[in-house]
């Protein structure tokens, strides 16, 4: 067990490594968040990997803007039957001050063969990042004391309120919830 762990260890570290870090100021543009640790590209689509330091500035803005923050990942199909809902809702209030961001949860050995032809594919207007950060223990009660874990998961929030689900949502749901926390009616 401890050699197989060791072995995961070496594969997630190389995989994480080999996309380099060029062009990792563009890669966020406007999120203001921590440096990404690596950047996973194929043509235009660049996605940033971040560990939990470097993601939480985004869970954490006080500005004019509210985010609909989805915590998914390409092999889970309740998350991937709901993203067109936040494509949607994105696309419908981006002039309201209205931020959606997906956050990935895929293994890091798998953003090429995976994420990156999923996002291509889908054609995903939203900013993509991922999160790679073993220590979920750590890192999934700051995102919201009641969530356990389980995904597709959402935060919305904005410099006065915060709510979160741990659920999947239909288009309806996730526009109520967003007008249940803000003035985008």
């Amino acid at each position: 067990m401890k050699l197989c762990v060791t072995c995961l260890f070496f594969v997630i570290l190389i995989s994480c490594n080999r996309a380099g870090k060029k062009g990792v100021r563009k890669v966020d543009e406007g999120l203001k968040m921590g440096l990404p640790k690596n950047v996973v590209t194929d043509g235009a689509i660049q996605i940033g990997v971040y560990d939990f330091e470097g993601l939480e500035p985004l869970l954490n803005r006080k500005n004019g803007k509210t985010y609909v923050v989805n915590f998914w990942a390409t092999w889970c199909k309740p998350c991937v039957t709901e993203l067109p809902y936040f494509e949607r809702l994105g696309e419908k209030y981006k002039d309201s001050g209205v931020e959606v961001v997906l956050v990935s949860l895929d293994m890091p050995g798998t953003l090429d063969k995976k994420l990156l032809p999923f996002v291509k594919r889908e054609a995903l207007t939203s900013r993509v990042v991922v999160l790679d950060d073993p220590r979920q223990n750590d890192w999934i009660p700051k995102v919201a004391e009641e969530w356990s874990g389980a995904i597709p998961a959402t935060l919305i929030y904005n410099k006065d309120r915060r709510a979160f689900y741990e659920s999947s949502l239909t288009y309806t749901e996730l526009e109520e919830n967003l007008n249940a926390l803000t003035d985008t009616k």
